[in-house]
């Protein structure tokens, strides 16, 4: 296998991170049908998409410094597991609390994408580990994009609950799919937990290139949950009153832009990462100019949606990239930490926008997505040059060693 990982192993893998994401993010065409159902009110619906992240954030700090200890696949099947428990409770739930108490371990157990995108970076050749990233992040993409059109079609034909059934089935049988087709990723224990939790918190405080990336992510992220918790509400008001499934098929503009991306990968192989995230979030910041229109023309917000995602992706791909190659040894713990302001980011993002959106209307909310872009933008270019990767690369990481020693060095 030249490239480490078999086409079949990068679909499983792919498709592992795209359900994951989905349980975090599935219920955002149906925000609106889910809420009343359960007896929220329209400013607090928010909390139903924040619980996830919330939980997704918890779970980057004490769940993703496992993947630099133990056997990854094993942590990628067990985590499948738990992300089905979480949602087939959000399905049944009989009550608000219950539902965000299993979307909430649902986004704990969704950081299955962080141990993810470690394997594969642990078994690529460097010359290739971008491109393999960008595909298996691709995964994510049309699972945040993607099942907004599978739920907005369940929502309308069924019932919002049938998605995260549906969620939790194919989480069971993407595990049994990664326990059989992947090859086991075993390393020798030599750190010990609390010391690798602790670590990231120690990395990003004496690392520039890791603070950058993590500041550019949460402004990021804030502006694509911005879009993304915002939308729904907007689209089933007037004057366009469209449906779920209406509002479901937009994530394909999304879905088109994102995956136009995943050359993003390639470009950073050659040691584009740095100029592809200028600017890229230039143009997230000029999609807002077009998003602003969404209550009066749906062709400017499609445009503006497919810059928006395309940009997105890019931003994201490059600084994985980036990280895995300055911390090979440690790459688990690294997109940790870069995901952690990924995951604080997009709850800003989902609890501010229904705030003010509920305040204010869409032309302001988009003046709010529009200035994380901008925010992001500023940190990129103020850190450019000391955030180098030949700078800040971990040099006892990049010493060539076997597969199953990567991420046992403290």
């Amino acid at each position: 296998m030249a490239s480490g990982l078999t086409r079949g192993q990068l679909t499983v893998l792919a498709s592992a991170c795209a359900v994951a994401v989905s349980a975090v993010y599935g219920g955002q065409p149906v925000l609106e049908v889910a809420g009343a159902d359960l007896g929220f009110t329209d400013g607090a619906l928010g909390w139903l998409v924040a619980a996830g992240q919330l939980g997704y954030l918890i779970g980057l700090v004490l769940l993703v410094p496992l993947g630099d200890l133990h056997d990854r696949r094993r942590l990628i099947t067990t985590h499948l597991l738990l992300i089905a428990v979480g949602t087939a409770t959000a399905a049944v739930a009989p009550s608000g609390a219950v539902a965000i108490a299993g979307l909430a371990v649902a986004g704990l157990f969704a950081t299955v994408v962080q141990t993810t995108v470690a394997y594969v970076a642990a078994v690529s050749p460097v010359g290739e580990r971008g491109r393999n990233i960008g595909i298996v992040t691709s995964g994510v993409v049309i699972g945040i994009l993607g099942v907004r059109v599978i739920a907005g079609l369940l929502g309308e034909l069924t019932d919002w609950r049938m998605i995260y059934l549906v969620i939790a089935g194919s989480c069971v049988v993407l595990a049994f799919a990664a326990r059989r087709g992947l090859d086991p990723d075993v390393r020798a224990t030599r750190a010990r937990y609390g010391r690798a939790v602790s670590e990231m918190g120690r990395l990003f405080v004496t690392d520039p290139l890791l603070r950058s990336r993590g500041v550019i992510a949460f402004f990021l992220f804030a502006s694509f949950g911005t879009l993304w918790s915002g939308l729904a509400p907007v689209l089933a008001a007037a004057p366009w009153h469209f449906g779920t499934t209406v509002i479901g098929l937009f994530g394909l503009a999304g879905l088109t832009g994102a995956l136009g991306a995943a050359r993003a990968g390639r470009w950073s192989d050659k040691g584009r990462a740095p100029s592809i995230t200028t600017w890229s979030l230039a143009l997230l910041a000029g999609s807002w100019l077009l998003i602003g229109h969404a209550e009066s023309s749906l062709w400017p917000l499609i445009v503006g949606i497919v810059v928006l995602d395309f940009a997105v992706q890019a931003v994201h791909v490059s600084s994985q990239h980036l990280l895995t190659v300055a911390h090979p040894g440690r790459s688990s713990g690294v997109i940790g930490v870069y995901m952690a302001c990924y995951s604080l980011g997009s709850a800003l993002g989902a609890v501010t926008t229904t705030l003010v959106y509920t305040a204010a209307g869409w032309p302001a909310t988009g003046l709010l997505g529009g200035a994380y872009a901008v925010l992001g933008l500023l940190v990129a270019v103020l850190t450019r040059r000391s955030t180098r990767p030949d700078a800040h690369a971990d040099r006892a990481d990049i010493r060539p060693q076997p597969v199953a020693d990567i991420g046992c060095r403290t």
